[in-house]
């Protein structure tokens, strides 16, 4: 049976990777971004190839926008058997110059967002006895970084936050991990913060032990073993598709 995939912030970057790989997998795909209108060329793309896709549009920090996408997503696709929680915002900027309102969005956005759309869609996943949840952080919360503390520690909670559901969601069949990706390029962060990155490209990838930067294609094969039924063993992991940015 075709199994549903949520996939958040899936218009660009390592969401729309995401969205692809776990496609063709074989599994329906909700492409949910702030923007529903951003969704179509994922859509197009998927059902190209042959496969399913619905376009979604909400903010992930609103319950209520959550609540009435993932209820179209059933109402079109059916229950939710897969998540990830891959819409996030990034900023680069000295910590002396963090207002309170560019905390707490930077908290409502990575944080609270993942806990709501989790949250909303495990019922789905405990009637079936069966679900994967693969959360995408940042090596930003392995590492910190001095012009991202709010970014960093907002990532950082993520890591806390899947180790804990892992615990409390693995005797229901659910796995959940977590994918801390480290410079990948092509994504909207990274196109929109390339000016402001205190490190220039060329040092980066001189220091990677891989000698280059990542693909969002690099995180969307990772994420897909996670979802995939021969992986069920494996939960409460952060699995460093980093390029050995972050070694463990």
């Amino acid at each position: 049976m075709q199994k549903v995939a949520l996939v958040t912030g899936g218009a660009a970057g390592i969401g729309h990777a995401c969205c692809l790989r776990l496609a063709k997998a074989g599994n329906a795909i909700g492409v949910l971004d702030l923007d529903e209108q951003r969704c179509a060329g994922t859509v197009r793309a998927i059902e190209a190839a042959g496969g399913k896709a619905l376009a979604l549009g909400a903010d992930i920090s609103d319950r209520r926008q959550v609540q009435a996408a993932l209820a179209k997503l059933r109402a079109v696709l059916g229950p939710v058997s897969i998540v990830v929680n891959n819409a996030g915002m990034a900023e680069f900027i000295p910590f002396e110059e963090i207002t309170d309102e560019r905390w707490d969005k930077m908290f409502a956005v990575n944080v609270r967002g993942t806990f709501i759309v989790t949250q909303e869609a495990i019922p789905d996943m405990k009637a079936a006895g069966w679900g994967r949840i693969v959360n995408i952080s940042s090596s930003s919360a392995q590492t910190g970084t001095r012009v991202q503390v709010h970014y960093s520690a907002s990532k950082g909670a993520i890591v806390s936050l899947t180790r804990s559901l892992a615990d409390a969601l693995g005797p229901y069949g659910i796995t959940v991990n977590n994918i801390p990706p480290g410079s990948v390029m092509h994504t909207i962060m990274s196109e929109a913060n390339r000016e402001r990155f205190p490190i220039p490209i060329e040092t980066m990838t001189a220091n990677m032990p891989v000698r280059r930067l990542g693909e969002p294609e690099d995180i969307a094969n990772a994420c897909a073993w996670l979802c995939d039924e021969a992986t069920g063993y494996v939960t409460g992991q952060t699995i460093g598709v980093n390029g050995g940015r972050v070694v463990s």
